[in-house]
């Protein structure tokens, strides 16, 4: 029988970490070995480790605080003073997190973090330009091919624009931050983190995984712990040149993959993927579907999410035009890019709880689409996010079918969207009045 973490079991941890001196790191392995079997929920949500929870009490109680969770792998407990955690072991916390052996761990090994940073560098357009295409070396175009095949929202450390969005308009410059005075550092730090969290929402439970060398996160790594993220390093300690092998060996493709594979399996997939996406009987409602957790759902395929009766009206009044109860919209997830060939490390799982449920609109179109109509149907100018996550929660079911071959899965998408037409899509889709006017609402609400 599965232990759950009651105060019985948890009382032997205490009773552990009373032998402690300031912190001590466990493996997942060796912490069951002191305190049983742990939930599913601890491998799978941050959130299980923080909060008002029984468990977390028990080790509040022998005055340690979790500086550090990698799920499924390790967990760090540093003793806490009436300031909080120690300073003096933020350095060992922030080293705690996993960096990869080169030629032994491969990218499936790698924990999704919620955001991901990367850093600028000197050689860069003379003309002004998106922060994606203004910064045009080797090291800063194998970050972006690795930040956007990682599928979470990316941002860019620059020294003289503290963090920006990848489409952010930028124009040379040519401030090095490991040239500026400590206060510049210390403030550029502080600004970066903030406007992180203005761009991202709350960082209290976000893992935040930074490609950058020392002095960039040494400026922000103590105001992101601060704010209760976890910071990830994968690349600590990696000279310039072990740094490229390491995005060479784990996250780039074939260079020769430069076609999109066809086949007569897309072809073949693509009525059953219609007749089991639009069977509503195999939907569920979106707050279920989060407590069911990730089994089987931790791959590619195919989603739908439909709508009840008053929902269905909310977004008849905000669209002005009639939409019925029923599928709304479909998608995908972990699909491979094309031309380029990259691999994808998203999940129907991350992509529904982590984009959908739990995500802001500026990253997930069908909260843009969402958002836009709701915020059109109550008079409002902005979209409130976390009133949308209600109303999702209230008034939507999803289902998900998982497909096995992601080089072949947007393929497939594009034969069932054709087939199903959901209404709310609007990519390579038909321009219908409901679309037009749904164009026009995400574009008055980005």
């Amino acid at each position: 029988m599965m232990n759950t973490a009651s105060v019985a079991q948890w009382s032997s941890l205490t009773e552990k970490l009373g032998e402690v001196g300031t912190s001590i790191h466990l493996t997942w392995d060796e912490l069951e070995g002191v305190v049983g079997e742990l939930p599913p929920s601890a491998s799978n949500h941050r959130a299980w480790w923080s909060g008002d929870r029984p468990h977390v009490r028990e080790w509040q109680s022998a005055g340690f605080s979790v500086a550090n969770v990698q799920l499924g792998a390790r967990v760090t407990f540093v003793r806490a003073t009436d300031d909080g955690v120690r300073a003096d072991h933020v350095e060992d916390v922030r080293r705690s997190a996993i960096t990869p052996n080169l030629t032994t761990q491969p990218d499936s090994y790698l924990e999704l973090p919620d955001l991901l940073l990367v850093t600028c560098v000197k050689t860069k357009l003379d003309v002004p330009a998106a922060a994606k295409d203004l910064y045009i070396s080797q090291l800063f175009k194998k970050q972006r091919a690795y930040a956007e095949g990682r599928s979470v929202p990316w941002f860019i450390l620059s020294a003289e624009y503290g963090l920006v969005a990848p489409d952010d308009w930028l124009a040379p410059y040519e401030r090095y931050l490991p040239d500026t005075p400590a206060a510049y550092r210390a403030a550029w730090g502080a600004w970066a983190v903030e406007r992180l969290e203005l761009l991202a929402g709350p960082l209290d439970g976000k893992v935040v995984e930074i490609h950058a060398g020392a002095p960039y996160i040494s400026a922000i790594a103590d105001h992101l712990i601060g704010k209760g993220a976890t910071v990830v390093n994968r690349l600590e300690g990696l000279t310039m040149g072990a740094r490229l092998q390491w995005y060479a060996s784990n996250h780039t493709v074939d260079s020769d993959a430069d076609t999109v594979p066809t086949g007569e399996r897309v072809h073949e997939a693509a009525d059953s993927f219609v007749a089991m996406l639009t069977d509503e009987s195999r939907a569920v409602p979106a707050t279920d579907f989060l407590e069911r957790g990730s089994e089987g759902l931790r791959l590619p395929g195919l989603y739908s999410w439909w709508v009840d009766d008053s929902g269905a009206s909310d977004l008849a009044t905000g669209l002005d035009a009639p939409i019925a109860r029923g599928l709304i919209y479909a998608g995908l997830a972990g699909a491979t890019r094309w031309p380029s060939g990259k691999r994808s490390t998203n999940t129907l799982w991350l992509r529904i709880t982590g984009m959908h449920l739990g995500g802001r609109h500026e990253f997930s179109t069908f909260r843009l689409t969402l958002g836009s109509i709701l915020a059109s149907a109550t008079g409002y100018s902005t979209i409130d996010e976390e009133a949308l996550t209600a109303w999702m929660k209230q008034h939507l079911k999803v289902l998900a079918v998982p497909y096995d071959d992601a080089d072949t899965l947007g393929r497939l998408e594009d034969d069932v969207l054709t087939k199903i037409d959901p209404p709310l899509n609007l990519k390579g889709m038909d321009p219908t009045p409901i679309r037009k006017r749904l164009t026009e609402l995400r574009r008055n609400h980005r």
